[in-house]
């Protein structure tokens, strides 16, 4: 069977990975000469030379038959730093130490893994060089992960900048001193007092002429130094609270600096005060950068939120981009200025357009990915896992663009194959006839993004929500006309998924009261659609449901990282199923309905026992599992992971093995 890559690789110079197991400690050379009392001790290493190959393995699993798309821009850890290079690739490292090539598209290029022992890193302009500190400082060469030098100094390296061109480069360490160090022999040349006391520096940045260095420290106080003679220059003490970053416009006019004090502040040294207080971000501002072209700085704050400032010295301000949903701990500009690449802490680099403000790459991880299998001949797989709806032919693995693709956040397939209805990151779900070919129709909700779609067993209706504003839309598919409303679907609750009985009489909602505002984690309602009567109840919180496909059961995902089943007639608990360690994000039933299968947060797929409840098999991948789908006579079971991408399983296999 055709195994198609988990990581295609868009260049052929990069068929394969160097080795992952690079010891930072290990040399060949002689120490060089050391006359320098800040170094304790110096290691070297060779020149590159050629080293065993190994290619990122194809399948994660045995079990994984098939993988469609790409872990696109995700990584396993935080994400410490990152820099676009010349060609427009991206360079990343995570904070366990593996340095990776990214295209612009974000497809995987290549890889090293460095050492997990740092918690400081800082890129070289030009990207050649990366430098890492923790109670030694590291050099490390970009492109082949090798490491160039260890330098043990008698303090933590809290902070690393390295100078205009690379020439030079900073350590900033915990007793408030800041080292400098030339790049090329790795020698000191001198050395700041940058804190009045023995406290940690926080950032360090040159000026792009050469003639200053900024430096910051837990003392809240920025303080400039000339860089040839290292004397003070002026300082600057308006910050109430931490500075962690510090960046400088390309012409070297002004230095810009964050604060936990709600503000980015101006200044134009060596004036002592601020020209001008950015102060429109949230209760902290934790990493910033501006453009190479001086026309756009970026800010991103504790709401985990980017702020584009068109002047930061006339606080003109841009767009305000929303899309991480952790801390966001690096910024980088591309070389004209035009892409903005974000990372941090949920694991994603986000590429976005700069002058619209526009998401251009790499959705969320914590986002649903919502697969749907698409009946016919040939079977599909289409997906929501990145910004545009993917769309492959099961039998032979290939990509199978659908015309008129748009944004997608959830996906649905109809049991006929007629019907492909793809929820948007706006207002609207778009409709395909997928046996007619033709434009599809737009259906608008209230509220974007659309977050769940679902069709009736008879393929005549579709329904579709967003998950804020509490309604359930149902449409009929020939027409696209909208036949109701269900207002306040799921008892007052968000809506995390919907599904139809199999009669096609009866819907259900389920969601999670966050606020508890019913003394409850949640509810699932189930309607009858010709009455629009609400039928019952159940106060449990799910991020999904679904019905069995002789419609006797309804499964929920339970916000307690348990499946719920109840009985469909007299609302009974059948079966509260454990096991899950982390949020369950999906539920489905194999389509003979012997089986119920979950997959969550935790990279597991876990399989029950219908009629019994018993465990039967839990396995484990390598990313979070967000959602399911089974191919319509139970063979395959497929799987829409957080890394964006899909995994194809052969059930029975994963059963017995």
């Amino acid at each position: 069977m055709l195994v198609v890559s988990l990581l295609r690789l868009a260049d052929t110079n990069h068929s394969k990975l160097p080795e992952e197991n690079n010891d930072p400690t290990t040399t060949n050379n002689p120490q060089p000469i050391n006359n320098n009392p800040q170094l304790t001790n110096t290691y070297s290493m060779p020149a590159p030379t050629d080293r065993p190959e190994n290619p990122i393995p194809s399948r994660p699993s045995p079990l994984v038959s098939r993988v469609y798309g790409e872990p696109r821009f995700h990584t396993e850890g935080d994400i410490a730093a990152l820099s676009y290079a010349a060609d427009g690739t991206i360079w990343s490292i995570d904070e366990s130490g593996l340095l990776r090539r990214w295209s612009a598209e974000g497809n995987l290029l290549a890889r090293h893994y460095l050492s997990d022992l740092e918690t400081v890193w800082a890129f070289s302009p030009g990207v050649n060089l990366l430098a890492s500190g923790n109670d030694s400082l590291i050099l490390w060469d970009v492109a082949t992960g090798y490491l160039i030098n260890r330098i043990a100094v008698k303090d933590w390296v809290t902070a690393i900048a390295f100078g205009p061109e690379g020439r030079t480069f900073a350590s900033g360490h915990d007793d408030g001193i800041v080292r400098f160090w030339d790049t090329a022999s790795q020698n000191f040349i001198g050395q700041v007092q940058a804190c009045t006391r023995p406290v940690p520096v926080s950032a360090i940045a040159f000026s792009p002429r050469g003639e200053f260095i900024a430096t910051a420290g837990e003392d809240r106080v920025v303080r400039i130094w000339n860089d040839t003679t290292h004397k003070l220059v002026g300082e600057l003490s308006s910050h109430t609270d931490r500075i962690p970053a510090l960046t400088w416009s390309p012409d070297g006019r002004l230095l810009i600096s964050a604060g936990w004090d709600t503000s980015a502040r101006v200044w134009r040294p060596p004036q002592s005060e601020p020209v001008m207080l950015l102060n429109s971000h949230a209760d902290q501002v934790h990493t910033l950068a501006i453009s190479p072209n001086g026309k756009s700085l970026a800010c991103a704050d504790s709401n985990f939120e980017i702020h584009l400032w068109r002047d930061a010295e006339k606080g003109v301000a841009g767009p305000v981009l929303r899309g991480h949903t952790d801390e966001i701990r690096c910024l980088a500009f591309n070389a004209d200025g035009s892409k903005l690449a974000s990372a941090g802490v949920d694991r994603v680099i986000h590429t976005w357009d700069t002058q619209t403000g526009k998401l251009l790459t790499g959705p969320n991880p914590t986002g649903r990915h919502v697969i749907a299998v698409v009946p016919g001949r040939p079977l599909r797989l289409a997906s929501s896992g990145t910004t545009k709806l993917r769309v492959w032919n099961v039998e032979n693995g290939e990509e199978t663009p659908l015309s008129g693709a748009c944004s997608a956040y959830s996906v649905a397939a109809s049991r006929d194959g007629k019907w492909l209805a793809v929820g948007g990151t706006d207002y609207f779900t778009r409709l395909w006839n997928l046996v007619e070919e033709r434009k599809p129709a737009s259906l608008e909700a209230t509220k974007p993004p659309i977050g769940y779609v679902a069709f009736s067993t008879d393929s005549k209706f579709l329904a579709h929500t967003s998950p804020t504003d509490g309604l359930v839309w149902l449409w009929k598919c020939e027409t696209a006309s909208p036949e109701l409303v269900f207002i306040e679907a799921a008892d007052g609750c968000t809506l995390e998924g919907i599904a139809f009985h199999p009669d096609g009489k009866r819907i259900a909602a389920g969601g999670v009261d966050y606020l508890s505002t019913g003394k409850r984690d949640g509810a699932v309602s189930v309607w009858d659609i010709p009455s629009k009567d609400k039928l019952f109840t159940i106060d449990v919180g799910v991020h999904a449901v679904a019905f069995d496909p002789q419609g006797k059961y309804l499964a929920g995902a339970g916000f307690d990282a348990a499946v719920y089943v109840w009985d469909v007639e007299t609302q009974d608990t059948i079966f509260v199923l454990g096991g899950h360690q982390e949020k369950v994000h999906t539920i489905a039933f194999s389509p003979d309905g012997s089986y119920i299968v979950s997959g969550g947060a935790d990279s597991t797929i876990r399989v029950w026992d219908v009629l019994s409840g018993r465990f039967l098999v839990a396995r484990g991948f390598d990313s979070p599992v967000q959602s399911l789908a089974f191919s319509p006579d139970g063979g395959l079971l497929f799987c829409g992971n957080g890394n964006t991408t899909c995994y194809q399983i052969e059930f029975k296999r994963l059963l017995e093995d």
